[in-house]
C-alpha cells in the first residue's frame, strides 16, 4: 500500500483528492490556499481535511524513513531475512515496527546478555524447545569457570528467556491488547505531602478506567505527579489474568521445565514488559490527552480571534488602576495614537472632577467614538465613573485585558512603540482589540490570553504549532487590508511570514500605499510563488480595481472580466448590479480548471466584497449591582460573558473579579458532551447563581431554564 493510499484509508477520503492534495503540498502550495483556491484539485476537501492530509503525510514520511532505518540495522547484522523484510516493508503501525526490531535493536549491558556471554543460550533454547528437558541435569552440562552453580546456570538461562519473552511480537500484543481492554490508571499522594497538595485532593486514592479517564482528570493527575505529590501507575485490571495469558505463549504445562519458564515469564512481565506496555500507554494516554486539550484550546482561541470587530472608529483606551491612576490614550481610525495622559478618579487621590474635566476633553479633541475600558483591577468602577459622564455619542465597552500587560513588555509592543512606557503600550492594546480584536491579538502569545486548558501541562511543541496554524486560519478567512496591517498581522497570511511581512510593511513606509495587489511584485524578494499564495488573502479597500476588495484571485480577474463584458458592461458595475450577476450563466465558463465550486465563490465574493464575516461588536453591560463577589447571592439570575470553554464546561464573567463556572451538568436540560456546543467564547449570556463559596473564591453557576434573549 503506497503512502497516500495509507491516508486515502486513514482518513476516509477519496485518493485522488489526496494525492492532488500532497502534490500541490509538495509544490509550495499553503493549507489555506489549497482548501480556498484549489477545490476543483481537492474535490472541495476543506481546511482541516487539507490539513489532515498534510500532517498524516507527515508522520508517514518518519515512519518510512524508520522502516528504512531498521532495515539497514538489521541487514547490517547480517540477520535481514526475506520474510522479516516483507513484514517491515509492509508495516504502517509504529508500535507493531518497533516491536519487530526489538530484538535486533542494540542493546546496553542487561543480565541476558551476561548470560549469554557465558554461554548459556543452548540452555535456554532446551527449555523452551524441549520442555521435556530436565532443567538441573541439563545444567550441570553448562557449569564452568564463569558458571559456579547448577542454580546460576538456570538462573542465566532464566534470563535469557525473559529478555525474548519480553521481545516476543505475540506477547507484547497480548499485554498491550490487555492494556487496551483493562487498563486501570491508579493515583495515591506521596506520605508527608497531604497538606501541600491539598489541591490534589480527589486524586489521593483515586482509580478509574484509563479509556474513561478526562483529558482534564489526567492531566491533572500528571501535573499532581510532575509536582512530586501524586505517584501513577497504569495496570491491567487483572495483573494475574494478563500475566497467564502471556504464560501460556511459552509454558507447557506438566512438562519438567515448565516451573522454570514461567519463572522466567514471570520476572520477564514484572520486570520488562509490563513495564514497557505502561510506559508506552502512559505516553499514548498524555499524547491523547494534550490532543483533546490543544484542540479545546484551538477552538477558544479561533472563536476569540472571530470576535466581531467594531470596525475603524476612534476609540479612547482605558487601562484603570487606583494608586498609580488610569493610563488614557486616544487612537484614530486607524488605531494609531494620538495621545496619552492619567486620570486619577479612584482612591487614594479620588479626583474625579479633574479625571471627568479630562475624559471629556479628550473626547471632544479628538472626536472619540467608543471607550474601551480594560477589565482587571478597578475596571468595573471605571466603568461606572465614565458612563456616568454621559458623553454624547459614546459607546462604552468593557474589554478583556488579558495579555495586554504581556503585549506591553513584548518585542512587538517595543517596536510598535519605542519612545512609550509599558502602561501606554497596555491601554493602547486595549482600544485596539475593541477595534480588531484579530489584528491586535495576534500580536500576544495565545497561552496568556486565559482561554486554555491545562495549557501549561501539554506538549509545548504541538501546542505552538495548533495554535499557530489556528491564527493562521482565522487571519486568512478575515482577509488582511494590506495597507494597514502590522507586519505581525502579515506575517500569518498564506505564503508570506517574518521577512517578506517586515518586507512590505518596509515597502509600503518607502512608497506609499499599495494601488493594486500587482504592485506587491515589486516588494523584495516576493516572487511569483508567493504572490500566488498570498495575493486572494490581501484586500486593498479603496485600490484601483475594485476585485482588489475582495477575496477573487487575480488568476481569475480575467474571467470576471469575461462575465461583465458579456453582461455588458464593466467590473464594478456588475459588483454593484445584483440583476446582472443574477443574469450570468456559470456553466458557460466551466472548463478543465475551473468548475462550479471556484464559479460560486466568485459570485459570492462580488455580491459582498469587503466583507467581514465576523459581524460587528455590540454594547454589553453587566448588572449594575453587582461588583464583588459579596453582592451574589444563590437564585440571582445576572449577565456575563463566557471568556472560557473546557472540557467540564464554561466560565462567565459576571463583571466582578471571580469568573463564574457553569460545569458541564448545568450547561443544558439534555446531556452534554461537548460544552462548545453549547456555548461560544464571548456569547453574552445570562446565568443563576447557584452557589458561592466566598473562603475559596468560587461561583457555582447554571444555564439550566434560564432565558436568554436578554443576554
Amino acid at each position: 500500500m503506497t503512502l497516500t493510499e495509507q491516508i486515502s484509508d486513514h482518513l476516509h477520503l477519496p485518493l485522488r483528492a489526496v494525492e492532488r492534495t500532497v502534490q500541490l503540498l509538495a509544490d509550495g502550495a499553503t493549507v489555506p490556499f489549497i482548501s480556498r483556491y484549489r477545490k476543483e484539485a481537492t474535490g472541495g476537501l476543506d481546511e482541516t481535511q487539507v490539513e489532515s492530509i498534510r500532517e498524516q503525510h507527515s508522520r508517514l514520511k518518519e515512519l518510512v524513513h524508520r522502516r528504512e532505518y531498521i532495515l539497514e540495522t538489521i541487514a547490517g547484522q547480517g540477520k535481514l531475512t526475506d520474510e522479516l523484510r516483507r513484514r517491515i516493508a509492509d508495516c504502517w503501525d509504529a508500535a507493531v515496527l518497533e516491536d519487530l526490531y526489538l530484538p535486533y535493536k542494540p542493546k546496553r549491558r542487561t543480565r541476558a546478555e551476561v548470560a549469554r556471554k557465558k554461554g548459556l543460550a543452548p540452555l535456554a533454547d532446551l527449555l523452551l524447545t524441549q520442555p521435556h528437558t530436565r532443567p538441573e541435569q541439563a545444567a550441570a552440562a553448562f557449569r564452568s569457570a564463569e558458571v559456579a552453580t547448577t542454580e546460576e546456570a538456570l538462573q542465566g538461562a532464566r534470563d535469557i528467556i525473559a529478555e525474548r519473552v519480553n521481545e516476543d511480537e505475540r506477547a507484547r500484543q497480548t499485554v498491550r491488547g490487555t492494556y487496551a481492554r483493562t487498563a486501570v490508571i491508579r493515583s495515591h499522594v506521596v506520605k508527608g505531602k497531604e497538606e501541600e497538595g491539598d489541591k490534589y485532593r480527589d486524586y489521593f486514592d483515586a482509580a478509574e478506567s484509563l479509556r474513561r479517564c478526562s483529558s482534564h482528570r489526567l492531566l491533572a493527575m500528571r501535573r499532581g505527579e510532575a509536582e512530586g505529590i501524586l505517584r501513577l501507575s497504569i495496570t491491567p485490571a487483572d495483573d494475574a489474568e494478563c500475566l497467564e495469558r502471556v504464560a501460556r505463549l511459552f509454558v507447557r504445562s506438566g512438562t519438567p521445565a515448565a516451573p522454570q519458564v514461567e519463572q522466567a515469564v514471570a520476572d520477564a512481565y514484572k520486570r520488562l514488559l509490563r513495564p514497557s506496555i505502561e510506559t508506552e500507554y502512559a505516553a499514548a494516554s498524555k499524547q491523547k490527552a494534550d490532543e483533546e486539550a490543544i484542540q479545546v484550546f484551538t477552538e477558544n482561541l479561533r472563536q476569540l480571534l472571530l470576535t466581531p470587530p467594531l470596525g475603524t472608529r476612534r476609540i479612547m483606551g482605558i487601562d484603570p488602576g487606583y494608586r498609580t491612576g488610569c493610563k488614557v490614550v486616544c487612537l484614530d481610525s486607524q488605531g494609531q495614537l494620538l495621545c496619552h495622559d492619567v486620570i486619577f478618579p479612584h482612591p487614594p487621590r479620588a479626583d474625579r472632577d479633574g479625571a471627568a474635566a479630562k475624559l471629556r476633553s479628550l473626547a471632544r479633541r479628538h472626536a472619540v467614538e467608543a471607550i474601551a475600558i480594560g477589565n482587571g483591577t478597578a475596571g468595573r468602577e471605571t466603568e461606572d465613573f465614565v458612563r456616568a459622564l454621559e458623553l454624547p455619542a459614546v459607546d462604552v465597552f468593557l474589554v478583556s485585558e488579558d495579555g495586554a500587560s504581556v503585549y506591553s513588555a513584548s518585542k512587538a509592543g517595543r517596536e510598535e512603540f519605542p519612545d512609550e512606557d509599558v502602561t501606554v503600550r497596555g491601554a493602547v492594546s486595549i482600544g485596539r482589540r475593541l477595534a480588531d480584536p484579530l489584528a491586535e491579538l495576534v500580536k500576544i502569545d495565545a497561552r496568556s490570553l486565559g482561554i486554555g486548558q491545562y495549557q501549561h501541562d501539554v506538549d509545548p511543541g504541538a501546542l505552538k504549532q495548533a495554535l499557530d496554524q489556528t491564527v493562521t486560519r482565522c487571519v486568512n478567512a478575515v482577509g488582511v487590508n494590506l495597507n494597514t496591517a502590522s507586519k505581525h498581522l502579515l506575517t500569518y497570511v498564506s505564503g508570506l511570514g517574518p521577512a517578506l511581512a517586515q518586507n512590505i510593511v518596509d515597502y509600503r513606509t518607502a512608497h506609499g500605499p499599495f494601488a493594486d495587489r500587482r504592485a506587491l511584485l515589486g516588494v523584495p524578494r516576493l516572487g511569483a510563488k508567493a504572490f500566488e499564495q498570498c495575493a486572494g488573502f490581501l484586500r486593498i479597500p479603496d485600490g484601483d480595481n475594485p476585485l482588489d476588495n475582495t477575496a477573487v484571485h487575480p488568476e481569475r480577474y480575467a474571467l470576471v472580466r469575461r462575465m461583465a463584458a458579456d453582461a455588458g458592461c464593466d467590473v464594478a458595475t456588475l459588483i454593484a448590479s445584483p440583476e446582472r450577476r443574477r443574469s450570468i450563466d456559470l456553466k458557460r465558463y466551466c472548463n478543465a480548471d475551473t468548475g462550479m465550486p471556484t464559479l460560486t465563490d466568485i459570485l459570492d465574493e462580488l455580491a459582498r466584497p469587503g466583507r467581514d464575516p465576523r459581524g460587528k461588536a455590540q454594547v454589553f453591560r453587566f448588572a449594575d449591582n453587582l461588583h464583588s463577589l459579596t453582592d451574589l447571592q444563590p437564585g440571582m439570575e445576572v449577565p456575563g460573558v463566557v471568556t472560557n470553554i473546557t472540557r467540564f464546561g464554561c466560565f462567565v464573567d459576571m463583571g466582578i473579579k471571580v469568573k463564574g463556572l457553569v460545569h458541564v451538568s448545568q450547561m443544558a436540560d439534555r446531556y452534554v458532551a461537548d460544552p462548545s456546543a453549547v456555548v461560544r467564547i464571548q456569547q453574552r449570556v445570562r446565568v443563576r447563581v447557584l452557589e458561592v463559596d466566598a473562603a475559596r473564591g468560587r461561583v457555582s453557576l447554571s444555564l439550566k431554564g434560564v432565558a436568554q434573549q436578554d443576554a
